[in-house]
């Protein structure tokens, strides 16, 4: 069998989420499918995470395994044909190791979340991002969002079915900033650590939205933190604005990963 590491770009509006359901879209289903028209027979693909029902993906990675050594641009090629119509691309795709795997050899996941601030509904974003009719106080935002870097036991900041084993993670990176987009100002939120809990990012910008707005104070995201009750959480924001944005390996996957 040969492996081989995917890239994989992806509208999550129609699906049911990334991992295969039995009676729902998912992408995981779609991409099986297409292998299955390529390799007769049942395909079992893994990914570096399982994103929710809306959520999308810039740079989602998965592997599969399969019996021909196929040369890497004709394997992507074949499974864009076959996976037409579905919102689901394959952006890369690189022979990898026998031991190689697309969720237990990640060391790194980042995440974006856009949000549209903007009274008039979105046409060309809708589904694409969370939209609010006021203004937020980006400074505010990062003030509180700082409380929440380093390692933490994130117990308030996780979904009730959270399966991992345990709520300590430590978070590296969560920057807030204000961008001027084409159909009204956004801001996005840049999140990236090791791994995350179930709801962990949207349960950080639903908080985080707060205290933007004014209701909650950056000192109320600390006490919220220090707490580890679910319950302190302030609202989970929905899935629609939230992008599996990059993937992080030790050593890079893809072409496009080298240091130039």
């Amino acid at each position: 069998m040969a492996r081989f590491a995917l890239k994989v770009e992806y509208h999550g509006a129609p699906f049911a989420g990334w991992q295969r359901q039995k009676d729902q879209p998912s992408v995981q289903g779609a991409i099986e499918a297409a292998l299955a028209r390529l390799e007769p027979g049942e395909h079992t693909i893994a990914a570096a995470g399982r994103t929710d029902a809306g959520v999308h993906a810039l740079g989602q990675v998965a592997h599969c395994d399969l019996q021909k050594d196929w040369d890497p641009f004709r394997l992507s090629e074949a499974l864009n044909y076959h996976l037409k119509p579905a919102p689901v691309a394959i952006t890369a795709c690189a022979r990898v190791a026998d031991d190689w795997h697309a969720r237990f050899t990640a060391v790194e996941r980042q995440y974006l979340f856009r949000l549209l601030m903007r009274r008039a509904p979105a046409t060309h974003e809708a589904g694409q991002v969370w939209q609010i009719s006021h203004d937020l106080d980006v400074a505010a935002m990062q003030e509180a969002a700082n409380n929440l870097l380093g390692r933490h036991d994130f117990t308030t900041f996780r979904s009730s079915i959270c399966q991992a084993q345990s709520p300590v993670k430590t978070l590296d990176e969560l920057r807030v900033e204000r961008v001027t987009g084409f159909t009204g100002p956004e801001v996005h939120f840049h999140v990236r650590a090791r791994s995350f809990l179930h709801n962990q990012v949207r349960s950080f910008v639903g908080t985080l939205e707060r205290v933007g707005a004014g209701s909650w104070s950056p000192a109320d995201v600390k006490s919220a933190l220090e707490a580890c009750d679910r319950a302190a959480c302030g609202p989970v924001c929905p899935g629609q604005g939230l992008y599996l944005a990059r993937v992080g390996y030790p050593d890079p996957v893809f072409p496009e990963d080298t240091p130039r």
